[in-house]
């Protein structure tokens, strides 16, 4: 595939030729490996979303905690969602003051500090303040984690390893589900203890290598501190070489866009509603995470307990099987999408993720219709394979790029605003599906299927009328999409000024960097 199919010709025609790949590369190889630490982030979220629906299959975990049902159960669930709401209006302007760095470390040491009140929970009230916790302490760690990825990956390198941001979402739902599973012959409270504590694992691997994770250049830049950005985008993406035609480029793009943005945006939140292509921006960021809730993978993510019962599977470790299984799956379907989205873009995987949910959902309401009606087991089966492949459908679109289309589409000023803004919409969504789903389930049954069935219809006929592609576009290129042309300066002209103005300093701190 060719380079300007994937980030525009502007950055094509810069990037440096060689037969050698990306691994052999010291400086590239270096890189990947250090954004594997706020790569892990999701991977901190996915291990507390798997990490209930195995709780809730062990009998251990619900005698001890006096079998929690409907908003009992819905609020254990859903406290997690309400830290997360609480801290979202103080984590975007965190990032932004005090950059991507300093936030992801105050979110690791929250995590790991929440674990430790959920492990030695004694009462159902510790267990769901331990729970409020983790969720804003998880928030800390989520939202500057894609920015951090987005604004450091090389470029050809940078819609791969944002779609797999949240692919690694299901690499903790695998430890956990896993961690469950083997846990459930345990005949003690160490069943459920085991587990939460292993909660902890993926915050200490990204504490352990936090230090050398360098700071956004975009960050840098916003700072007044382009020297300090230069070096960084040298050392990683050329080796050292403050002259290369790439590290000029991009650094003319970056100074040019940030310097627009400050000269003719509404400063603070108002911004994101200034212009017709902010706004449109804000209606797909918060579309987009309230979407990624109502689209029914609420009712299978945090209850498949619940689903598995209504279809007569309800032994813990067939259930706790099942999950492990499911989540294995989850991860190779995401992540074979995240290398495919420079190939077929971002909004053919959108349109094919909703239209294959829609008909996954309505198999399955219709199977499960036909199994509480008529006890039909060969029903129940289906509705089993129509969690896998609603998951696959799910997982080609919603989890590669919940979180990187998002930060593609937002400029830097507004990027950390219009995350918080998404990840706002996705919490709140979820405050409310974990109160409002054991109840549907427990007094609908398989009726509230039909509820998403509709939803699904209207988020499919919006994202083809609303999402536009972004394939083949640099970070900075995007906002022609939504502002037209004039969005963007002559390159020439910066590329000189960035030469004559920060070279010396650079090549100074490159050695510290």
């Amino acid at each position: 595939m060719k380079d300007a199919d994937i980030v525009g010709q502007s950055l094509a025609e810069v990037l440096p030729q060689t037969n050698k790949y990306w691994f052999q590369h010291k400086h590239l190889l270096q890189l990947n490996l250090l954004l594997l630490v706020p790569l892990l982030s999701s991977s901190v979220a996915g291990y507390d979303g798997s990490l209930m629906n195995g709780l809730q299959s062990l009998p251990q975990w619900r005698g001890y905690f006096g079998n929690p049902v409907g908003t009992k159960l819905g609020l254990i669930n859903a406290a997690q969602s309400i830290g997360s709401v609480l801290v979202l209006p103080v984590v975007g302007w965190a990032s932004d003051r005090w950059g991507r760095r300093i936030v992801l470390l105050g979110g690791i040491i929250g995590v790991v500090l929440a674990t430790v009140i959920q492990a030695t929970s004694t009462t159902r009230a510790q267990l769901v303040v331990s729970r409020l916790v983790v969720g804003a302490a998880g928030m800390l760690v989520v939202q500057p984690a894609p920015m951090l990825i987005a604004e450091l990956a090389y470029p050809t390198h940078r819609g791969k390893y944002t779609s797999a941001f949240w692919t690694m979402y299901y690499l903790g739902a695998i430890l956990a589900s896993w961690t469950c599973f083997g846990c459930e012959s345990i005949q003690s409270n160490w069943a459920w203890r085991i587990p939460t504590i292993m909660q902890a694992a993926y915050p200490l691997i990204q504490a352990a290598f936090w230090m050398w994770v360098p700071e956004s250049p975009r960050w840098l830049i916003a700072q007044d501190r382009a020297p300090e950005a230069m070096a960084i985008l040298a050392k990683y993406h050329a080796g050292g070489d403050i002259d290369s035609p790439l590290v000029v480029r991009e650094m003319s793009e970056i100074v040019d866009a940030i310097r627009m943005e400050k000269e003719i945006k509404t400063p603070g939140w108002g911004a994101l509603i200034e212009t017709p292509g902010n706004r449109k921006r804000l209606f797909i960021v918060v579309f987009l995470g309230a979407a990624a809730q109502w689209n029914g993978i609420g009712v299978v993510s945090y209850y498949l307990t619940l689903v598995l019962n209504s279809v007569g599977i309800t032994d813990s470790f067939t259930q706790t099987l099942i999950n492990g299984l499911l989540q294995i799956f989850n991860f190779a379907a995401a992540l074979s999408a995240a290398f495919l989205v420079d190939r077929l873009g971002r909004r053919t995987l959108f349109i094919w993720s909703g239209f294959g949910m829609l008909v996954s959902y309505i198999v399955w309401t219709a199977c499960s219709a036909v199994n509480s009606i008529d006890g039909s087991k060969p029903a129940g089966i289906v509705v089993i394979v129509c969690l896998f492949t609603f998951y696959y459908h799910y997982d080609i679109a919603y989890t590669p790029l919940l979180m990187s289309y998002s930060t593609e589409i937002l400029p830097y000023g507004l990027r950390s605003k219009g995350l918080t803004c998404e990840l706002l919409s996705i919490y709140i969504s979820l405050v409310i599906a974990a109160f409002t789903n054991p109840i549907g389930l427990e007094n609908l049954g398989w009726k509230f299927y039909i509820v998403f069935c509709c939803f699904l219809v209207v988020i499919l006929v919006v994202t083809y009328i609303t999402f536009p592609e972004t394939k083949g576009h640099s970070l900075e290129e995007i906002a022609q999409i939504f502002d037209g042309p004039q969005s963007t300066r002559d390159v020439e002209e910066s590329e000189r000024e960035i030469k004559k103005g920060y070279e010396v300093e650079a090549t100074e701190k490159i050695e510290r960097v």
